[in-house]
């Protein structure tokens, strides 16, 4: 599922594909992106660069159009030399961007809008730099106190709002909380302030270690990468909690938990062990 880690490492080929090279096609399902390149052709135009912002991916055109996607669960971006059989059916295409070397191709995009400058410091969906953990601009201190401002709220919870940490997804959500100790059900306000600060960076730190280079200048076809948050060479032992329910802690050996957190109804999982609520009580999986 696309997380920060994933929208980076797809910006990063993307934009490998596409940055500095003049568009010579441009199709896409989206009524409003297609009245916005009836109005300015982007043919023609060159891509300046390309971005991720938490869970966002920003596509720069020297005309001034910034088009912005969101996965969501099942979207894709694929990179294809012309000729190249598509890996995913032509009736999913969302957006085609073609250069005299490359197709960018968005799958399943669910969410898509053309902006300007203008426009996107407008669009409160699409997080700011300093929001996003794996930005240069990510400002930790005011995230802190973002996150101590959700007092009453779960920390799992809190993790997601990508108001308060661009980026974390379900995944990384478990994993952080299991890699420092924490239940994902206790709330933000039973934290010291050291903790919530240690949270932060750990949730830096985890999906900075997601998007390490690894494959030069390379630009291919983006199919998935298996996320890690272990330091286990064995792939089959890359999470600490997420999707074992059941299956014993790799720490301690309890049993791991899982249930259902938060108004989106997403999965959580956990060690009671390792995780203990802070006023020993106990939350059945």
């Amino acid at each position: 599922m696309p997380e920060g880690d994933t929208i980076f490492r797809t910006a990063r080929n993307v934009g490998r594909a596409l940055t500095g090279r003049p568009v010579i096609g441009f199709r896409t399902t989206f009524p409003l992106i297609m009245r916005f390149n009836d109005d300015t052709p982007l043919i023609g135009q060159t891509v300046d660069r390309v971005e991720a912002r938490g869970k966002w991916l920003l596509i720069y055109f020297s005309g001034g159009g910034i088009l912005t996607s969101h996965l969501l669960m099942n979207g894709r971006w694929h990179i294809y030399r012309h000729g190249e059989r598509w890996q995913a059916p032509r009736i999913h295409m969302r957006i085609v961007i073609e250069n005299s070397e490359y197709q960018a191709v968005g799958f399943r995009v669910p969410v898509a809008r053309m902006h300007t400058e203008q426009t996107l410091v407008r669009d409160l969906h699409v997080a700011r730099p300093e929001i996003d953990l794996l930005s240069e601009e990510f400002d930790a201190g005011a995230a802190l106190s973002r996150l101590l401002g959700r007092a009453q709220q779960a920390l799992g919870e809190a993790l997601l709002d990508q108001s308060v940490l661009a980026g974390v997804g379900n995944v990384f959500k478990s994993e952080i909380c299991f890699v420092r100790g924490l239940h994902p059900f206790c709330a933000v306000g039973s934290l010291s302030r050291e903790q919530a600060a240690a949270t932060i960076a750990c949730a830096q730190k985890l999906l900075k270690a997601n998007v390490l280079e690894d494959s030069g200048d390379l630009i291919v076809t983006f199919r998935g990468q298996q996320r890690r948050t272990t330091n286990a060479s064995d792939p089959g032992a890359s999470l600490w909690v997420y999707g074992r329910a059941g299956e014993p802690c790799r720490r301690c050996g309890e049993a791991i938990r899982r249930r259902i957190q938060g108004a989106d109804a997403r999965v959580t999982f956990w060690c009671p062990q390792c995780q203990p609520m802070p006023d020993g009580s106990d939350i059945d999986g």
